[in-house]
């Protein structure tokens, strides 16, 4: 046996070889913590009514001279919340090896954020909420799932959804409750349980037994005639070498032991994508007993402001925010279930609906409450216990109450439903992805992925810091890394096979990257392959620098014309040789710069001469009380205005069918202006964009929605379709889910993903089931089809919604909005079948009628579903926005 290090016992995990016990009788090691103490008596007495033969071991054990014995083959964590990263690496170990796992109630849920998330990926499931009330447990009889056909494994017991998050995540049984939701969820290698296993008041012994059992079948032979060991340790003897694993058994798929990493940040060079799905991050080198799982470095993301920390009060004003971020949440999760269970609702006019409406006795035939009701109602009963807890100036718990609340409303989301609405669902590619590709067939399964998780567009990077992508005529150098094939050729080819639309992602005014030299091998002040060809090209700060001292960037002077003809030429080539559906320009701006005389940019020379020729001054002279330094500011603005003026001219008279994008930054005109010379408004008014993407990165769906929602406040953007961005990095997946429904609800074109190389497996997943497989037309391709698709949907919700008797509306009023209702579907339809000047405009005057009288229609409803009702008029008028650019698009054509 191996000699045990000092730390958790939970180390022992490491030492074994897991397939060595289950070819013979493998013993059954069942993990005990603080947190089952209380439930050990019926967690043992079931163990003995199975008569399998198992050992225990203390998740705590820190004894430095014991052994573990050599005959385990599975462990069981039941009901254990709280695990370390520690060991979580090391039972990622375990199952690395082959190993197999079984775990029962909200196993992890009380561990860190980043502890969770990998229990997540490793099990392959969590526990997202517990059922209100008990509900039968039903196996699911299929043939993949033979070990769970035995009798006696249904009954109704007190346990909770789970949520299936990994690709080889299979629902072995379900609730018979609202939704039929997953009970017991299974890998390969995993058996979650999704109850409290070996608890009295939860479920009899006789089931537990039962499904222990079924669950250790799954495993190999571990019956062993039930003998027992007070504990998985022995003392003393020496150590020996580890027996080599022989052949899983067939019910056991072992990772393959191929080493990878723990989560990577955006630069860290990656090893190519295998043929087979992702696996779980395994981590196969020796454990470090003191190590927590590797966190990567902050990212440069705005958060909500602090709700103060624990022990201290919570002010008036903390109190007003976390109550409305608790309303907006509940809010976001009631029009995403909305919207998934009105998919599946009849077509029918909505006159019709509100006709049965009306007619319906809802004394005598209540319609069973949906469960978005359900979940709302008990959300805001423990928001109401919040603020109770405020009033007692009870304030931890009041924080740990709010917390429950918030991460019980994120766990309900539908996650494994179909959402059918048509929205541009985008994806920048990384050039380090792209690079560890290595060839189109490596290529084709990153694309295999794309698609599989519903994605239609994708911003390929195509010209980084200088390097093209693809060998190119114009510019100087191919990306080192990529020579010997064509990425790009490969990439346009691959999306069309797959029914996507790929747009060239180009840096235009970022000429070199410190961090890229120092992964090509060059040396770090390297001005990259334009700049060292063509030194005049560049932009300086006043001092004379190069290069950024924050960002490590070094920028072309947009000042320059030879700058912008060579720019200008290279789209062109991207345009002409290659199919690409559209062009994204990226850094369209010039370096962050400040107030401050030494930090700010733009003084290169072709810029200096001629402001000097203007003006007769020399711009590094200028200080920012000087009476010309707001004429040096307008100057650059132009700079960058002339140059998306003219790119959009070039390729839409060669090219009319590119679509153009430009990736920018949403913060208010004002500072931007000032700071990075990005006037994007102007492009917006003068339809020289046709989707605008700003980055509005936050890690915190309150911090994301105050930078996003401003964005849609003007009437003059309503010819450019909005794409706000999202950053994946460190951001978990069901924040990532809450943030596309926030965008959703608001007059958006859809979501840009940033960036694939952050595409983790359980947002992946729930990409693949609720937006997988979705025929929809592209909003910047089809925009009257669109609307008219995204005006059915609401009408399903209206539909669903009076079926239900969920509609609060006065009865006078419901037959003129059914009505109205009805009409506005027809005008659309028309337009949607025949995009003439006449039926478009009969559709916006319909549209226009509609929409000035939604809210009056819609008070008493607004009165108990404010954001509901909000949301609904912020879809309408994405309709307008569609529309108005259709009309612009057609115009154009």
């Amino acid at each position: 046996m191996s000699r045990l290090v000092r730390g958790s016992a939970l180390t022992l995990i490491c030492t074994l070889s897991p397939l060595a016990a289950v070819a013979r009788d493998g013993r059954l090691a069942v993990v005990r913590s603080p947190e089952n103490a209380s439930q050990w008596a019926g967690i043992t007495s079931r163990l003995q009514q199975a008569g399998v033969s198992y050992c225990t071991i203390e998740l705590g054990d820190a004894n430095p001279d014991a052994q573990l014995r050599s005959d385990i083959a599975v462990f069981f964590f039941p009901n254990i919340e709280t695990m370390s990263g520690s060991q979580v690496i090391l039972l990622q170990s375990w199952l690395s090896k082959g190993g197999g796992a079984i775990v029962s109630g909200p196993t992890g849920n009380l561990s860190q954020p980043e502890v969770r998330n990998q229990l997540r990926s490793l099990l392959g499931a969590y526990w997202g909420f517990p059922l209100t009330t008990p509900a039968t447990l039903q196996p699911l009889r299929v043939k993949s799932q033979a070990w769970a056909s035995q009798l006696g494994l249904s009954s109704t017991i007190k346990g909770g959804v789970m949520i299936p998050v990994g690709l080889d995540s299979q629902t072995a049984a379900v609730w018979q409750a609202d939704g039929t939701p997953p009970a017991i969820v299974v890998t390969p290698q995993t058996t979650f349980l999704g109850w409290r296993w070996g608890v009295d008041r939860v479920s009899s012994s006789e089931l537990d037994v039962a499904w222990l059992k079924a669950a250790l079948s799954r495993y190999g032979n571990l019956s062993g005639g039930g003998s027992s060991a007070p504990s998985c340790l022995t003392s003393g003897g020496s150590t020996r070498e580890l027996p080599t694993p022989p052949p899983a058994p067939p019910n056991i798929t072992p990772q393959r032991p191929t080493p990878q990493s723990p989560p990577q940040s955006r630069n860290t060079p990656q090893r190519p994508i295998s043929q087979n799905p992702p696996q779980p991050p395994v981590t196969l080198r020796p454990p470090n007993l003191n190590e927590q799982l590797i966190i990567e470095p902050e990212a440069e993301q705005p958060r909500s402001q602090p709700r103060g920390r624990r022990g201290t009060a919570i002010s008036r004003a903390q109190t007003r925010q976390m109550q409305q971020e608790l309303e907006n949440l509940i809010g976001r999760l009631e029009s995403a279930l909305l919207l998934a269970a009105a998919t599946e609702q009849e077509n029918m006019s909505v006159s019709d609906a509100a006709e049965r409406f009306q007619a319906a006795d809802k004394a005598t035939n209540p319609s069973p409450e949906p469960r978005a009701t359900l979940v709302a109602r008990e959300a805001r009963t423990g928001l109401q216990t919040f603020l109770q807890l405020i009033d007692r100036g009870q304030y931890n718990q009041a924080r740990q109450q709010w917390e429950r609340v918030r991460d019980r409303v994120l766990a309900s989301y539908p996650v494994d439903q179909p959402v059918n609405y048509p929205e541009i669902r985008a994806m920048w590619l990384d050039r380090g992805t792209i690079v560890r590709a290595k060839s189109e067939a490596d290529l084709a399964r990153i694309f295999d992925r794309l698609a599989s998780a519903g994605i239609n567009t994708i911003f390929f990077e195509t010209v980084n810091a200088s390097y093209s992508i693809y060998p190119s005529e114009i510019a100087p150098e191919q990306n080192p890394l990529v020579q010997g094939w064509d990425p790009l050729e490969a990439a346009v080819k691959l999306a069309r096979d797959r029914g996507m639309e790929l747009h060239a992602w180009v840096w235009i005014f970022a000429a070199a990257n410190k961090r890229h030299n120092s992964v090509l091998g060059q040396p770090s002040n390297y001005p990259g392959p334009v700049l060292s060809r063509h030194p005049d090209w560049a932009m300086r700060d006043r001092a004379g620098n190069l290069f950024h001292p924050k960002t490590q960037k070094a920028f072309f002077d947009p000042a320059n014309p030879e700058v912008q003809e060579y720019l200008l030429s290279l789209l062109e080539e991207i345009a002409t040789r290659y199919d690409v559906d559209g062009i994204q320009l990226d850094y369209i701006r010039y370096p962050f710069g400040g107030t401050q005389v030494n930090h700010t940019y733009g003084y290169g020379t072709a810029a200096r001469s001629q402001f000097r020729e203007r003006t007769g001054v020399d711009p590094v002279s200028l200080t920012t009380n000087h009476p010309l330094w707001n004429q040096w500011a307008a100057f650059r603005i132009e700079q960058v205005d002339r140059f998306v003026a003219q790119a959009s001219e070039q390729l839409r008279a060669e090219h009319p069918e590119i679509v153009l994008s430009a990736a920018v930054f949403p913060t208010p005109p004002t500072e931007r202006l000032v700071s990075i010379q990005q006037g994007w408004e102007t492009w917006i008014r003068n339809h020289q964009i046709d989707l605008l993407v700003p980055m509005t990165y936050a890690l915190e769906t309150e911090a994301f929605q105050d930078i996003t929602a401003p964005l849609f406040t003007q009437r003059q953007r309503g010819s450019t379709l909005l794409l706000p961005g999202i950053r994946l990095l460190r951001l978990p997946p069901l924040i990532a889910v809450d943030q596309v429904q926030l965008l959703r609800d608001l007059p958006s074109g859809g979501y840009a993903l940033f960036a694939f190389e952050n595409l983790g497996l359980e947002l992946q997943t729930i990409l693949r089931r609720t937006q997988g497989k979705q025929p929809n037309p592209l909003p910047y391709r089809q925009p009257f089809q669109t609307a008219n698709l995204r005006y059915q949907a609401l009408q399903r919700e209206w539909v669903f919604l009076l079926a239900n008797q969920q509609l609060s509306i006065e009865s006078d009023s419901l037959q003129e909005w059914g009505k109205q209702a009805d009409g506005l579907a027809t005008a659309l339809q028309n337009v949607s079948d025949a995009p003439n000047p006449r039926n478009v405009r009969l559709a916006k005057s319909a549209l226009f009628a509609f929409e000035r009288q939604f809210g009056t229609w819609m008070s008493q409803h607004a009165q108990t579903q404010p954001y509901q009702v909000q949301a609904w008029e912020n879809r309408l008028q994405s309709l307008e926005r569609l529309l108005l650019y259709g009309e612009r698009i057609r115009e154009r054509s």
